[in-house]
């Protein structure tokens, strides 16, 4: 296998990856993450990673980007094709957790509806109190989610104590609470394909050797 593989990921992703490293025997996989709080100023994702495949341009010979566009409205994707990168599928990682077939009947049945996943949960005070100051101005909560019907959990992993903080975060935006078991969905799927076109293409196998 070859040694020289970069996936450049949203900081979300981390542990998702590192567990999909683990059960696939994919440690010839590095992985460099981007802060995840860059979700809340999408703007700054291309540039971060335009600088990353830059900087890594002469020592990987194959890299993935672990994006959706993530709300950067194609700019992300203008930097991949400049480098001949490609990314995860989707709008977003809602959308490649769920899978778009899921996904996008839903969206469209309930368009009231704020999304969580397993990241989202562990650091919910941090990442929408905290960053909307809802903490210090609790007022504002009905201004920013009166309009949402539902709470919706994408849930990667069969986790109690995650399950409880989801209803917890639920609560503290006084919205119902749906959990969606879906896995690792085509987060899986894109980097299985990705490992499986890096080990059967000329060069990763002469590096196998």
């Amino acid at each position: 296998m070859p040694d020289n593989i970069l996936v450049i990921a949203c900081g979300a992703l981390a542990r998702e990856i590192e567990t999909l490293k683990q059960v696939n025997g994919w440690q010839h996989l590095h992985v460099q993450c981007i802060d995840a709080a860059l979700h809340n100023t999408p703007d700054a994702i291309p540039a971060r990673v335009d600088a990353l495949l830059e900087h890594t341009a002469e020592q990987y010979q194959h890299r993935f980007v672990a994006y959706a566009d993530c709300g950067t409205g194609g700019r992300l994707d203008a930097v991949l094709a400049k480098w001949n990168v490609a990314r995860l599928p989707g709008a977003h990682c809602y959308e490649f957790f769920a899978t778009p077939e899921v996904f996008h009947p839903m969206a469209e049945a309930e368009p009231g509806t704020f999304y969580l996943t397993d990241f989202l949960v562990r650091h919910f005070d941090r990442l929408v109190i905290g960053a909307l100051k809802l903490d210090s101005h609790p007022e504002l909560r009905d201004m920013l989610f009166g309009n949402y019907t539902r709470v919706l959990y994408l849930a990667q992993t069969d986790n109690a104590e995650l399950r409880k903080q989801a209803a917890v975060a639920a609560e503290q935006l006084a919205l119902p609470l749906e959990i969606l078991q879906s896995g690792m969905g085509l987060l899986e799927t894109a980097l299985a394909e990705q490992v499986l076109h890096w080990t059967d293409a000329p060069e990763a196998r002469h590096a196998a050797y």
